[in-house]
């Protein structure tokens, strides 16, 4: 069954088509692509990808469909996936790849704010770490007039009392950068270095960094050489299209093989997931991200 407008495709159509057996036309994807049961892309997957809910656009989809999808296409795992459905992931041998914690503009960079993100990391490792899941998820916070050095000492003096426990669970915390230039104002953590820097000095293999090539293009670009400077402090990647946050193709500024090529060359170990929203037919632009970036 071909569909014209992915964005209409009902539950039960999507169902027909996946479980009517083998090599059955994929949904939403033509010609490009079918879906085999239990038979996984052919990638090289020297890039180990995966997904952020956005990506799947408006498609009326299951979350069980969702992981479905992920496994035809080559995706290890989803990003903030909620402890409802891990076993749903684990059903499909995919992973939650970065677990939420405590609010993005409510964060470490400040001391009264310490008690609460650390409780929701230090949850966030025990679930993550029964789960066999790799990552947890923190934020600086906003900056609401607190100086950088003094919200990047207070980061450190927080991400010290959790270091510890993140090194024993053998979990990775990962501070995310994003851009404060257009969608994050006053958002802290908004320069590598600065991530970088509190990663030192808290000292810890645990405490880490989570790129994102999206907000870095465009807060501070030189994509490529900051990641080569830097990998070592890395733990997770993003990715998204510049401008606008849509998909990764050749509609943007960004040509990302020779990204992912640079990440190979590293030999990074960590995930690289995409989190752009769709603004073409959202499956065939998550499948050709998936070959965009399987260098």
């Amino acid at each position: 069954m071909i569909h014209k407008n992915i964005n209409v495709i009902t539950r039960r159509e999507l169902l027909k088509t996946i479980t009517g057996g083998a090599a059955l036309t994929a949904i939403g994807l033509g010609s490009q692509i079918t879906l085999a049961e239990d038979k996984p892309a052919q990638i090289k997957g020297r890039i180990k990808q995966a997904a952020c809910g956005g990506v799947f656009g408006k498609v009326k989809m299951s979350f069980e469909e969702k992981c479905q999808l992920c496994v035809q296409i080559g995706l290890k795992g989803m990003d903030f996936i909620g402890e409802n459905e891990w076993p749903t992931l684990k059903k499909y041998g995919l992973i939650c790849t970065l677990t939420r914690s405590h609010s993005l503009t409510k964060g470490l960079n400040r001391k009264e704010n310490h008690e609460e993100c650390l409780a929701a990391i230090r949850k966030g490792i025990d679930a993550s770490a029964e789960a066999g899941f790799p990552n947890v998820i923190c934020f600086s916070g906003n900056r609401d007039g607190l100086a950088d050095d003094i919200g990047a000492d207070n980061c450190v003096e927080g991400l010290k009392k959790i270091a510890s426990h993140a090194e024993e669970k053998k979990i990775n915390v990962c501070m995310e950068l994003l851009n404060s230039k257009r969608n994050h104002k006053d958002y802290q953590c908004d320069r590598t270095a600065w991530a970088v820097d509190i990663s030192k000095k808290v000292g810890s293999p645990r405490i880490k960094v989570l790129y994102d090539i999206y907000h870095m293009q465009v807060q501070e670009g030189d994509v490529i050489a900051t990641l080569k400077e830097n990998i070592q402090y890395i733990a997770h990647i993003h990715t998204a299209g510049v401008p606008g946050r849509n998909e990764i193709d050749e509609s943007q500024e960004l040509y990302y093989p020779p990204i992912m090529q640079a990440i190979v060359d590293l030999k990074y170990e960590g995930y690289v997931a995409h989190e752009y929203t769709p603004k073409k037919d959202a499956l065939a632009s998550l499948r050709k991200a998936v070959q965009i970036c399987d260098v």
